[in-house]
């Protein structure tokens, strides 16, 4: 079996694959957003291929294409107004090609010192554009949830020395993780992950303003007195994925520093208004967390899953995953390095950095300022458009989030159900419906560098035209 196939096949299979990719990238607007969720269709089609023996490169392309082209949601569409899962920048996508061809390991120093060069340097970066000082370190995650996991098991280390060593084992009372009711549920994965178990997640209830209420969390602080529990950290969030609030950040910074708590700030999504002069200061105080996690592949536009740990504190992901082998490379033993293997969850590492990195090659830091403030700017459009037809907006936030409904039909829960599938269906726009306090609305955030005012206006059309539908019944 030839697995390199000779040079004149590769360039065969290069061509046409690039044919395909290039097609979908430059006519993505032409597709239907979604697809028909037809499952015995999309089995049959892939039950139907020979895995025993194979087939050409030519037709397994065609196959996994066209089949994507079809089942798939298409997140890179301008009119997908979903969640937070932008289209992914060209620099992203040959960062993810470059990768994959060189495949350098990051486990080992000495393995990859560029690459892990590269994500140090980004690291340092992204610290820096966050407000910590040098002393800060970081990680790359596969995701948010993978960064939010590290905090988690960061915080445990850092307030129970043994941790690493005695386990839940040996802790004298139950740790609590304090979160807003509208923090992601990576937060209770998480929890379940490190053995904690998500009954030790104590929700606290929102403000009007939809922010986690500070004088509840003070108040559960205070009940854990002489209790057998024992708060381990409180995770700020900055940009809810439902409605794109910020937390009341500074003051959950000083609740944590007066009670000696880890303070961690899920930014997974609003982390990216710290590359915007206009943005930025949405985010003060997220300089005073322990920790942060930011999600490159969404505001960033590069391809899933790039993702980041931040910490304020120098030595605790050492402290968390430090242990040592006889089989892992010894050649930068004598060097002033970190083993990316003593430093992460990960063992075997990609090499994620490399998407970031190249994006920043090719169109800067001011690049991604001029993208982030556009997609601002088409998050206002759409408030105020909607509001000059008639919606009203539930959500109240600078990011380009926007939950909205009519105030006629604000209790008929029928009403987003029937008009949301009604829009999924026509194929021409993506969007949800999310609850605010028990009341449905429709939800709609600009996640796409190419969406613009004109998206926009079609978007408004036909949620108009829905409305009269649904008012003719």
């Amino acid at each position: 079996m030839q697995f390199d196939f000779d040079n004149k096949q590769r360039k065969e299979i290069l061509e046409t694959t690039f044919e395909k990719l290039e097609n979908f990238y430059s006519k993505t607007k032409d597709f239907k957003t979604n697809p028909d969720l037809n499952i015995k269709e999309i089995r049959e089609s892939i039950y139907s291929k020979e895995l025993v023996n194979g087939i050409s490169p030519e037709k397994a392309i065609e196959h996994v294409t066209k089949e994507l082209e079809t089942f798939s949601v298409h997140t890179p569409h301008p009119k997908y107004f979903g969640l937070f899962n932008p289209r992914s920048n060209y620099a992203g996508i040959i960062a993810d090609l470059i990768t994959a061809t060189y495949n350098p390991q990051l486990a080992a120093w000495s393995h990859a010192p560029f690459a892990v060069e590269v994500e140090e340097l980004l690291i340092r970066e992204f610290a820096n554009k966050f407000g910590y000082d040098k002393n800060s370190d970081g990680v790359f995650t596969t995701g948010g949830a993978e960064a939010n996991l590290t905090a988690i098991l960061c915080a445990l280390n850092h307030k129970y020395p043994n941790f690493a060593k005695d386990g839940m084992f040996g802790l004298n009372k139950k740790p609590i993780i304090f979160c807003s009711e509208e923090a992601h549920h990576s937060i209770q994965k998480a929890a379940k992950v490190v053995g904690l178990g998500y009954n030790l997640v104590k929700s606290i209830p929102i403000t009007d303003e939809l922010k986690l209420d500070t004088n509840i969390l003070q108040e559960e602080l205070k009940n854990l007195d002489n209790s057998e529990y024992s708060p381990l950290m409180v995770i700020g969030t900055a940009g809810t994925t439902g409605t794109g609030t910020i937390d009341a950040l500074n003051k959950l910074s000083s609740i944590c520093k007066k009670n000696n708590i880890w303070f961690h700030v899920d930014a997974a999504y609003g982390g990216g208004a710290i590359l915007s002069q206009d943005l930025k200061q949405q985010l003060s105080g997220i300089e005073k967390s322990d920790s942060i996690t930011f999600d490159a592949h969404k505001w960033m536009s590069v391809p899933m899953g790039t993702s980041i740990f931040l910490t304020s504190k120098s030595e605790i992901l050492g402290k968390t995953f430090r242990i040592t082998t006889e089989y892992m490379p010894k050649e930068a033993d004598m060097l002033t390095v970190t083993e990316p293997f003593t430093h992460s969850i990960q063992w075997s590492r990609r090499f994620i950095g490399l998407k970031v990195y190249l994006s920043l090659l090719f169109y800067g830091w001011k690049g991604y300022e001029e993208t982030i403030n556009h997609q601002a700017e088409m998050g206002k459009y759409l408030k105020n458009q909607l509001k000059k037809n008639g919606w009203i907006i539930k959500n109240n936030t600078d990011l380009p989030v926007i939950c909205f409904t009519k105030e006629e039909f604000e209790t008929d829960f029928n009403f987003t159900k029937e008009v949301l599938n009604n829009i999924l269906s026509n194929g021409k726009s993506w969007l949800s419906v999310y609850p605010i306090k028990g009341t449905p609305t429709f939800r709609a955030c600009i996640t796409n560098y190419n969406t613009t005012e004109k998206d926009i206006d079609e978007l408004i059309d036909e949620l108009n035209n829905e409305v009269k539908s649904y008012a003719r019944q």
